[in-house]
C-alpha cells in the first residue's frame, strides 16, 4: 500500500508551501478551502485516528490550532474560527483551522431541516492562491 498523502507532505515526499512545521507536526493551506485561509494542521508521524495520537503531539496540533485562529481572526476580520480534529475523511490524524465568515460554513445535522442534501467539493484553489495564504499567514503568526 502506498504512502498516505499527509504522511508523503510530512516527509517532503510532496512539496506544499508549509504555514508551520516543526518535529512533531506540519500545517499548510488545504487546496480545497471551505474559506481562504482553511488551513490543515498533520502530524508528521502517521497516526491514524484523533485518539491515536500520542499527548505532545495533540497538545502542539491544539497549541498551533490557537495561534492560527488568532493570526486568521485579524487577518480575515472573522469572529470566530472552527478548528476540528478529524481522520474520517482521510485516516491520518489531522486538524482543520477554518475562518468562519457563516454560522453555516460548518454543517451539522442538528440544524439542517432537509431530509435530503447534496453536497459538492469546494473549488481547488489555484497555486497562487495557496501561495498567498501561506505567506499572509506566515506573516501573521510571526
Amino acid at each position: 500500500m502506498a504512502r498516505c498523502i499527509f504522511c508523503q507532505i510530512a516527509s517532503g515526499e510532496v512539496a506544499v508551501d508549509l504555514i508551520y512545521h516543526d518535529e512533531l507536526i506540519a500545517a499548510f493551506p488545504d487546496n480545497h478551502p471551505i474559506r481562504p485561509g482553511h488551513t490543515m494542521i498533520v502530524s508528521r508521524e502517521h497516526f491514524p485516528y484523533f485518539e491515536d495520537l500520542p499527548e505532545a503531539t495533540a497538545n502542539r496540533i491544539l497549541h498551533v490550532g490557537q495561534r492560527l485562529a488568532s493570526a486568521m481572526k485579524e487577518l480575515y476580520k472573522v469572529p470566530r474560527v472552527a478548528f476540528a480534529f478529524t481522520g474520517g475523511d482521510h485516516p491520518h490524524a489531522h486538524a482543520h483551522v477554518i475562518p468562519m465568515h457563516e454560522k453555516t460554513d460548518l454543517t451539522s445535522r442538528r440544524y439542517i431541516l432537509e431530509e435530503n442534501l447534496t453536497f459538492r467539493s469546494t473549488p481547488q484553489a489555484s497555486p497562487d492562491e495557496l501561495a498567498e495564504t501561506t505567506a499572509q499567514l506566515r506573516r501573521a503568526l510571526g
